[in-house]
């Protein structure tokens, strides 16, 4: 059996982690520079490039995570008209990897891969509810955690599943559309706190380059260090403050 994604987390390659070393240091080594005009300053300061391969792989691990929500709203969808249809629970859960190939046709898809694995565990003769239940744990997404608490519900209740997988499909695909507004929403926001931010070293890059005798008083004395400093400490605050602020869950 083929090796289960755990899409809680995401493996960097090697060429990846080096990519994002790399970048970030130098990222943080131009504005440490532009701030401190100082090359030892600068590299110290670039050190904090070794974070960037995390940072970057948190952010691929969310990204798959986006996408597979979106891609499990189509399938719920698919599983919906199966049911409506008169299939049998397993044999719709059987039959869904047929479905999403029309919608993905690229086998690496990750909602296809987890379907067709699907698939092949109920052929294994395994019950349906742990392999579902083994799929929103490495999922770690809420929605298809909820789903499959109110399936096994339904399931063990003796309740209406055809009813209650079309009414919970209903409910996050609601939210979904939800959540894809606000992120239309937010998107110029977001591009314009991250203008906000490069803004002062451009600035700063512009004084440095055209008016050198403004600046020099800054780098003649401590002071002015400890003032460039705090600057540059309120400035990644503002930033962190506006990630913080625009990372709405609903």
């Amino acid at each position: 059996m083929q090796e289960l994604t755990d899409y809680r987390v995401y493996t960097l390659s090697k060429s990846q982690r080096a990519l994002a070393v790399a970048v970030g240091g130098l990222v943080v080594f131009a504005a440490a520079y532009l701030f401190y005009r100082s090359w030892i300053v600068a590299l110290l300061f670039a050190s904090a490039g070794l974070w960037a391969p995390r940072l970057w792989r948190d952010h691929l691990a969310e990204q798959r995570r986006q996408r597979l929500r979106l891609q499990f709203k189509e399938a719920l969808a698919s599983l919906t008209s199966s049911l409506a249809a008169g299939r049998s629970v397993e044999n719709a859960f059987r039959t869904l990897a047929d479905d999403l190939q029309l919608i993905y046709p690229d086998p690496k898809t990750d909602i296809l891969r987890e379907f067709i694995l699907i698939r092949i565990r109920l052929d294994n003769g395994e019950p349906l509810e742990p392999v579902l239940r083994n799929f929103s744990e490495r999922a770690g997404i809420e929605d298809v955690t909820n789903f499959v608490d109110v399936f096994a519900t339904g399931k063990r209740t003796g309740g209406d599943l055809v009813e209650i997988i079309r009414a919970t499909a209903q409910t996050i695909g609601e939210k979904l559309d939800i959540q894809l507004e606000i992120a239309v929403m937010i998107a110029q926001k977001k591009f314009e706190s991250r203008i906000m931010m490069v803004i002062p070293f451009v600035f700063l890059g512009f004084l440095a380059a055209t008016a050198p005798d403004y600046m020099a008083p800054l780098y003649a004395s401590p002071m002015g260090y400890v003032l460039l400093t705090v600057c540059l400490a309120v400035l990644t605050l503002c930033y962190w403050f506006m990630i913080r602020l625009m990372a709405i869950r609903i």
